[in-house]
C-alpha cells in the first residue's frame, strides 16, 4: 500500500504544526524503500523511529508508551487545508475522565496502559455477532488517514489526522437485523489501570463504565469513524487506545475511548453525560452554534494552537462543525434546540 501525501501545509515558517514534520518523515520513509510502512513520528516524550525500525525495544520503550507504525492506505483532508494541531497538544490536552478531570492527567497517568491483550464483542440485534483481539482491530478495513476537525462542547477546538476506517465497516460484518435502530458502545471498566474509575474525586464522579450511542443512520454515515491511529501511528493510551470513535459533526465528548463492546438494539441507550447532566448534554449533541450550553456560548471556539492556552485563536463555530452539506440531511424535520 501506499501513504498519499497530502497538499504542502500553507503555514509560516514561524507555527509550530506538525504537518510539515509529519511530511519530511513520509518523504524520508520512501526514500529508505519503507513507503508501505505506516509513518512513526518522533516527539520527545516518545519512540523515535530509527527506534522502531531498528528493532532496538529497550530504547524505544524508555520512559514511554511506544507507538507503532501504521500501513496508511489513502489519505483524505477533510478539514479543507487547515492547519493541524501540533501532535504533543493532541497527546497532552485530553478529556478522558477515567484517567482524571484535568486536562493533563490522562497523558500523565495513563502510560502504562495495557491494550495487550483486548477484546472488543459486536453483539445485539446481528445475524453474527462478532469478537476481536487487537491484532484483529487493525484488519477490519484498509486503514485511511482523515484530518476531521474536533470540537468539543467546552468551546475548543482541534484538527487531528486520525487513522481508521468507516464504523459502518464492522456493523455491516455483523449482519444486522431489521431491530437495530441504534448503536450503543462501552469502555473498558477495569479501575487497576483507570485511576478516575477508582477514585471519585479524581474521575469526577462519573457512573462507570463510560457508554455512548448513535442512531443507527449516523453509524452508517461513511464520516463516521473507528479510530486505530493519529499522526500515522497506533493511539496513545490517553487519545484512547486502542480503538475509539470519531464523529466530526458532533461535540467530542461523543467519541467515546478505548471501546470494549458495540451493542446494536431497538431503543435509544443511555449515555453517560446525558444521564449525569441531560440538560447540558444530549444524546445527539450536534454541533450547534445556534444553541448555548447552559452555562456558556457555542457561538464560537477557541482553536488549540502550538503556543499556550492564552494564545489559541478564536474563530465562529460552524453548524454541524463544518459537515452540514454532507450529514444535514440525517435530521430533516427535527427540532435541533429540542433534540439538543
Amino acid at each position: 500500500m501506499i501513504i498519499k501525501c497530502k497538499k504542502k501545509s500553507q503555514a509560516s515558517e514561524n507555527d509550530v504544526i506538525a504537518e510539515p514534520v509529519y511530511q519530511q518523515r513520509r518523504q524520508f520513509l520512501k526514500q529508505l524503500g519503507l513507503a508501505g510502512v505506516g509513518l512513526a513520528a518522533a516527539s520527545p516524550a516518545q519512540a523515535s523511529i530509527f527506534d522502531i525500525f531498528s528493532g532496538d525495544k529497550n530504547k524505544a520503550s524508555k520512559n514511554a508508551f511506544v507507538q507503532s507504525p501504521l500501513i496508511l492506505a489513502s489519505s483524505k483532508d477533510y478539514a479543507n487545508g487547515e492547519i493541524w494541531t501540533p501532535e504533543r497538544k493532541v497527546l497532552s490536552h485530553n478529556n478522558f475522565y477515567e484517567f482524571g478531570t484535568s486536562k493533563t492527567d490522562p497523558q500523565k497517568n495513563a502510560q502504562n496502559f495495557k491494550v495487550e491483550p483486548w477484546t472488543l464483542t459486536i453483539t445485539g440485534a446481528v445475524e453474527k455477532e462478532i469478537t476481536l483481539g487487537y491484532d484483529d482491530l487493525f484488519k477490519i478495513a484498509d486503514l485511511e488517514e482523515r484530518i476531521y476537525r474536533m470540537r468539543c462542547v467546552e468551546a475548543w477546538s482541534m484538527v487531528i489526522p486520525w487513522t481508521g476506517f468507516s464504523l459502518a465497516e464492522i456493523i455491516k460484518k455483523a449482519n444486522p437485523t431489521s431491530k437495530a435502530k441504534y448503536v450503543a458502545f462501552e469502555t473498558l471498566y477495569d479501575p487497576k489501570q483507570m485511576p478516575g474509575q477508582a477514585s471519585s474525586y479524581l474521575g469526577g464522579s462519573l457512573d462507570w463504565p463510560y457508554v455512548e450511542g448513535l442512531r443507527m443512520d449516523e453509524a452508517m454515515h461513511p464520516l463516521t469513524m473507528l479510530s486505530v491511529g493519529t499522526f500515522g501511528k497506533t493511539l496513545a493510551p490517553q487519545n484512547g487506545a486502542p480503538i475509539r470513535l470519531v464523529v466530526p459533526w458532533k461535540y467530542g465528548f461523543k467519541g467515546i475511548k478505548s471501546i470494549v463492546k458495540i451493542h446494536l438494539l431497538e431503543k435509544e441507550p443511555p449515555t453517560t453525560w446525558n444521564r449525569l447532566a441531560a440538560r447540558e448534554y444530549g444524546f445527539y449533541a450536534n454541533v450547534n452554534p445556534a444553541v448555548d450550553h447552559p452555562r456558556w456560548s457555542q457561538a464560537s471556539e477557541r482553536r488549540i494552537g502550538g503556543g499556550s492556552i492564552f494564545s489559541s485563536k478564536r474563530i465562529k463555530t460552524l453548524p454541524f462543525n463544518g459537515y452540514a452539506e454532507e450529514v444535514a440531511g440525517l435530521y430533516q424535520g427535527m427540532d435541533l434546540k429540542r433534540y439538543i
